[in-house]
């Protein structure tokens, strides 16, 4: 992203099944970097069918199945090189 945007080194963009999904992988996520960093914004917990968790250089997604499909952030930012990720838990 740095290429794209000032204001984020990266994008990370996850899908949970369902609300409660997406809450749970939101709150891992900012468990697991709390020791090193806070968020400076969380947005979305409340409806959770898009979590944005803002730590700065890195700005996580974390989506519905249907609410990825609806913002489509890949086709809007197509244009910036990926990482592809896969996490088996």
């Amino acid at each position: 992203m740095g290429d794209a945007v000032s204001w984020t080194d990266f994008f990370v963009i996850a899908t949970g099944a369902n609300p409660r999904q997406t809450k749970a992988i939101a709150a891992e996520i900012e468990g697991k970097l709390r020791a090193r960093r806070r968020a400076a914004r969380v947005e979305g917990e409340r409806e959770a069918e898009w979590i944005l968790i803002d730590f700065i250089d890195v700005v996580v997604h974390v989506f519905t199945p249907a609410a990825r499909a609806f913002y489509r952030l890949e086709t809007l930012w197509g244009d910036v090189p990926r990482l592809a990720l896969v996490v088996q838990g």
